[in-house]
């Protein structure tokens, strides 16, 4: 439910005090312990909640009351839905109301989900907006990794987002997804808008992809040609690249294989010459299939 604004009515602290007509006192002298209260002191007793003093330090006391509200980020109804009725009135009074949200650090694909889970009304009393919640559901949106919500007075809430890196897209199902370096499906994320990002196909491919691709982004000139990571029986890749050749990668010790891979490519220049596929499964040895149009 978006947040309502919030009010109250404001107390008129201005209403004259009754006076008494009784004569004062003419001496200083103390009265005895057990006299009677005279009317001339209960009128004064009804005089002390509007002596300036008393005004000074109630208007402290709210101003402390509120202060403590918007350091906490506590919504006011936690104390009490009269008093929140009284404090958010008295915000808006003090033009402590809603008239800006500004969203930091998201994406372009992303910015319509946030301003909607932010569900907040503009006029709205500063106080009455819970900033963990606001949190919560920025949070839920499937692109935001974590966010942070800031109250800057008078008028103005700031919402910053961290989202979540986009890996690979993942091929599984008949479907193509968008992941994060943790192997997270990002929701909501169209992977036909990421063409530059790797494709990893199969069971297992989204959370083993962090651990192969940087090491085939240390290589351009393997990475400018590969087409698809298919995981295998959910222990090892092929690398599929554009022009048909595959390159089958041990379960263990990837990093040594493709090692072994940019020393022969150095030597023969298989990857501009092309072959029908190399099989680096078995520690210390390369096997190399030519292209059938080869010689």
């Amino acid at each position: 439910m978006p947040a309502v604004v919030r009010g109250g009515r404001r107390q008129n602290s201005k209403q004259p005090a009754q006076r008494s007509s009784a004569p004062k006192s003419g001496g200083r002298g103390r009265a005895p312990r057990n006299a009677p209260a005279t009317p001339g002191k209960v009128a004064a007793i009804g005089r002390l909640d509007l002596s300036p003093r008393a005004v000074v330090i109630s208007i402290v006391a709210g101003v402390v009351v509120l202060a403590g509200v918007l350091a906490t980020g506590a919504r006011a109804e936690r104390i009490g839905a009269s008093f929140s009725q009284g404090v958010d009135g008295m915000a808006v009074g003090m033009g402590l109301k809603l008239d800006k949200v500004f969203i930091e650090g998201e994406s372009a694909e992303a910015t319509g989900a946030i301003q909607r889970a932010v569900q907040l009304d503009g006029g709205q009393a500063m106080t009455s907006i819970d900033l963990d919640a606001v949190r919560k559901r920025v949070e839920s949106v499937g692109w935001v990794k974590s966010a942070r919500v800031v109250r800057l007075l008078p008028n103005t809430l700031i919402v910053h987002v961290t989202e979540h890196d986009r890996l690979a897209i993942w091929q599984a199902g008949g479907r193509n997804m968008v992941i994060d370096s943790h192997g997270q499906v990002i929701r909501g994320a169209d992977a036909g808008r990421y063409p530059n990002l790797p494709l990893v196909v199969g069971k297992g491919a989204e959370q083993a992809a962090a651990e192969v691709l940087p090491l085939i982004a240390q290589r351009p000139r393997l990475m400018a040609r590969l087409e698809a990571l298919v995981r295998v029986d959910e222990r090892r890749w092929d690398l599929r690249l554009k022009d048909g050749s595959l390159i089958q990668l041990p379960a263990t010790d990837q990093d040594a294989a493709l090692i072994q891979l940019d020393a022969l490519d150095q030597r023969e220049r298989l990857l501009e010459l092309g072959f029908a596929r190399i099989d680096l499964r078995t520690p210390e040895e390369v096997a190399v299939r030519p292209s059938s149009g080869d010689a």
